[in-house]
C-alpha cells in the first residue's frame, strides 16, 4: 500500500491541486454555515421587528398629562441612560411593552436590538433553547442551529415580558446568565459570553411569589434594581379623553375608516367605566364602536361591556386587595389551581371558547391570549370536541 518510491513531480502537483480543492471546499463550507447562522438570525430579528411594529401600531405612543403618569416618565428619563435592570410592574393591558420600548430608545443601546420574549408563552421543556439556542441534533427535531434570545439581544436589551410565569426550577438557569453574563448552548460545552441589558415585566405580585417560595429571591432582587410601577388606567381617569382621542386615530386609520370624533356623553360614559382590562381594553372597546358605528357616530353603548363598574367599585375593590385582612383563611394549593380553572372555564365558556380578540376570555379575565393559552396547559383546559 505504502511505497518508498519517489513522488513524482506530476504527483506533487495532483497532490497540490487536490489540498488547493480541500482548501476551497473546507473555505465553502464554514462561509455556507455562517450565511445559514446569519439568514436564521436576520429572520428572528425580522420576526422581533414585526411584533414591535404592531405593538406600536396598536398602542402608538404613552399619552397623558396625569400626576401619576408623568411619576413614570420621569422614571424612564433617570433609568434610560444607564445599563441597570429595570422591572415593570402593573395590571394587564397598562402599556408595559410601552415603557419597555420608551426605555430602550432613549438608552446608549438604541442602535441594537430589543428582543421581546413572552416567558408565558415558552413550555418548560423548550426553556433553554429558547433563551440560550441549541445546536443541531441537540434533541429530536433540532434539525439546525438555533439562535437563542440572549445571543440575539447580545450588546441590546431583552424585554422579559410575564416574567413571573418562569418556572421556579427554571429560574436558576435564567439567574446564572444574568449574573455572570455568559451561557452554553443546549448541546453544546462551549461557553459563550453576552452583553444584555435586561427589562423585565409581570402583573404578578412578586414580593409575594417570594415569600411564598414561588419565585426566586435571588432573582428578584437581579431584576428589580430599579422597579417602575404603572398605574392602572382607572386611577388616572383624567387621562382618557387624550388617551381615547389617541387611539381611536390610530384605529380609524387601521381599519381604513374615515376620521371620527369622541363627543361630550362619548367621553362621559368612557369616564365612568372601570376599565379592568386597563388601556388594551380601551382600544378593543373604540376598534368595536369603529366597526359597529353607523353615519360616523361611534356605538360606545353597544361596544362598553354592559356591567359598568364605576369608580365607587374600584375603590371598593383596591382596599380589598390591600387593606388589612385579618380574618383571611390560607387556601391550599390544590384549592387555588380548582378555583383558577374553574374560572377559566367560566370565560371560556361566557366567550363560547374565543381565546383572542374582541370578547374572548383572555379579554374578560383581563389578561394576554399568549397568557391565557399557557394557563390552559398548566391547568389541562382543551377545547371540547
Amino acid at each position: 500500500m505504502f511505497s518508498r518510491a519517489e513522488i513524482q513531480e506530476a504527483q506533487f502537483e495532483w497532490l497540490r491541486t487536490f489540498a488547493d480543492h480541500a482548501a476551497v471546499a473546507i473555505a465553502n463550507a464554514r462561509a455556507f454555515e455562517e450565511v445559514a447562522r446569519l439568514r436564521q438570525q436576520l429572520e428572528l430579528e425580522r420576526d422581533y421587528l414585526r411584533e414591535e411594529v404592531r405593538e406600536a401600531l396598536a398602542f402608538g405612543e404613552i399619552v397623558g398629562q396625569s400626576p401619576a403618569l408623568q411619576t413614570v416618565l420621569k422614571q424612564i428619563d433617570l433609568v434610560a441612560p444607564t445599563d441597570a435592570a429595570v422591572l415593570i410592574l402593573g395590571e394587564s393591558g397598562t402599556g408595559k411593552e410601552l415603557v419597555a420600548s420608551a426605555i430602550h430608545e432613549h438608552s446608549p443601546r438604541r442602535d441594537r436590538a430589543l428582543v421581546r420574549v413572552n416567558c408565558a408563552s415558552v413550555p418548560a421543556e423548550l426553556f433553554e433553547s429558547e433563551f440560550f439556542g441549541h445546536v443541531k441534533g441537540a434533541f429530536t427535531g433540532a434539525l439546525r442551529d438555533r439562535v437563542g434570545r440572549f445571543q440575539l439581544a447580545d450588546r441590546g436589551t431583552l424585554f422579559l415580558d410575564e416574567v413571573g410565569e418562569i418556572p421556579i426550577a427554571l429560574q436558576g438557569k435564567l439567574l446564572r446568565v444574568l449574573q455572570e453574563g455568559q451561557f452554553e448552548r443546549v448541546g453544546d460545552d462551549t461557553t459563550r459570553k453576552v452583553d444584555v441589558r435586561i427589562i423585565a415585566a409581570t402583573n404578578r405580585d412578586l414580593k409575594r411569589d417570594v415569600e411564598t417560595a414561588r419565585f426566586r429571591h435571588d432573582l428578584y432582587y437581579r431584576l428589580s434594581v430599579f422597579p417602575i410601577e404603572l398605574p392602572p388606567l382607572r386611577e388616572r381617569r383624567e387621562d382618557i379623553p387624550a388617551l381615547a382621542a389617541h387611539l381611536l386615530r390610530l384605529a380609524c386609520a387601521r381599519l381604513k375608516r374615515p376620521e371620527m370624533r369622541l363627543t361630550s356623553q362619548d367621553l362621559a360614559a368612557l369616564e365612568r367605566y372601570d376599565w379592568p382590562g386597563n388601556v388594551r381594553e380601551l382600544q378593543h372597546v373604540i376598534e368595536r364602536a369603529i366597526i359597529l358605528g353607523q353615519g360616523g357616530r361611534l356605538r360606545f353603548d353597544t361596544a362598553l361591556p354592559r356591567r359598568q363598574l364605576g369608580s365607587e367599585s374600584a375603590k371598593q375593590r383596591q382596599t380589598a386587595v390591600v387593606g388589612p385582612r385579618p380574618t383571611a383563611t390560607v387556601v391550599p394549593e390544590a384549592e387555588v389551581r380548582r378555583r383558577e380553572r374553574e374560572n377559566v372555564l367560566a370565560a371560556l365558556e361566557q366567550a363560547r371558547w374565543k381565546v383572542y380578540g374582541p370578547g374572548g376570555a383572555a379579554e374578560l379575565l383581563g389578561i394576554k391570549a399568549t397568557t391565557l393559552a399557557s394557563r390552559m396547559r398548566a391547568l389541562g383546559i382543551e377545547r371540547p370536541e
